[in-house]
């Protein structure tokens, strides 16, 4: 371990059992299709949606990234589609299959893995039930995508299961899907999906979240937002100025957005050094993490840490590990 050890919050693996399920009950929404320069991509409603890799599959793969990064943990965990497709069944068999390889993973890289659980979020009581399994089991938080299956982290149908994510004081790390409304907003034209919805999505769930009270009801979850918690770090002061000025917006919120924004975490994955700064200066430097985004082809773990590595002392330390240490307890 170096003196501080490096600690990846937000990268991602899957399992052949899982891509198999997804394959056979995923359609219409979700289908396979072989690209013309080889391997595969997942398309939702015919759109292109997620490439896929060797490594998404390989831990020794991963585990050799890894050494040549000089990152000490990862701290997996599935991306989107997750486990929001067919039935009880089929949701809580794709939540439990990956919950279990993440189970695997971290027995034969004791030293190197940790994990986040998914949760088949839109059968509570199920979600529930697989919560307390994950967490007898070893899981550090929860993973859930920034719109289940198109409904609102805020539906009132969440309720109980953000209710038991609270009572434990359990992270969630809160990672886009496609928006709701990809036709409605010409999405599909130059796939701009990831550069823009992914981004969108999340800001749009972590907003609502503020505006809506979340944060006044629920004071034990730490939420932790994908990709330098999308455009928020940007908008803080817009969203101080809605809150003070319209009615509708300061409704349910008993403090300003950016005293929400205080106690929510971002990761590092942003790729500019003076955003990864603004993410420090809106959240604070206790609240920003190192994350990657590895294995997607829009990952980055050596240029996300060589960014964090270039912050200044006691605060580039702090990003590196030590406040995901503090925040997993690891």
């Amino acid at each position: 371990m170096h003196s501080s050890p490096v600690i990846d919050v937000h990268t991602h693996m899957m399992s052949q059992p899982y891509l198999d399920l997804l394959r056979e009950k995923g359609a219409p929404k979700y289908t396979f299709r072989t690209l013309p320069e080889g391997g595969e991509v997942v398309d939702m409603y015919n759109s292109p949606f997620l490439t896929l890799f060797p490594a998404m599959l390989d831990y020794e793969m991963r585990i050799k990234a890894m050494d040549q990064a000089r990152v000490d943990i990862a701290i997996v965990s599935l991306t989107s589609p997750s486990c929001y497709f067919g039935d009880a069944d089929v949701s809580l068999r794709a939540a439990q299959i990956m919950n279990d390889s993440f189970i695997e993973a971290q027995r034969a890289y004791p030293d190197r893995i940790r994990w986040l659980c998914s949760l088949p979020w839109q059968y509570p009581e199920l979600a529930r039930q697989e919560l307390k399994r994950c967490l007898d089991a070893g899981a550090v938080g929860v993973m859930v995508m920034a719109n289940i299956d198109g409904n609102s982290l805020t539906d009132p149908a969440f309720v109980d299961v953000w209710q038991a994510i609270d009572d434990a004081a359990l992270p969630v790390l809160i990672h886009p899907t496609a928006p709701p409304a990809v036709d409605k907003l010409d999405m599909r034209k130059h796939n701009m999906v990831p550069p823009v919805g992914f981004v969108f999505d999340t800001t749009m769930a972590i907003s609502r979240m503020i505006y809506d009270g979340f944060f006044d009801r629920f004071q034990k979850v730490k939420i932790i937002g994908a990709h330098g918690g999308g455009a928020l770090p940007f908008i803080a002061g817009r969203l101080d100025l809605c809150y003070d000025n319209i009615p509708t917006c300061a409704a349910h919120a008993e403090e300003r957005p950016t005293q929400y924004l205080r106690r929510i975490y971002v990761d590092s994955v942003v790729h500019r050094q003076d955003v990864l700064q603004l993410c420090v200066n809106v959240c604070g430097p206790d609240n920003v993490l190192y994350g990657s985004d590895y294995p997607h082809n829009i990952g980055d773990m050596t240029g996300c840490l060589a960014r964090v590595d270039s912050l200044d002392g006691d605060l580039r330390h702090a990003v590196r590990g030590r406040n995901a240490e503090r925040l997993f307890k690891l």
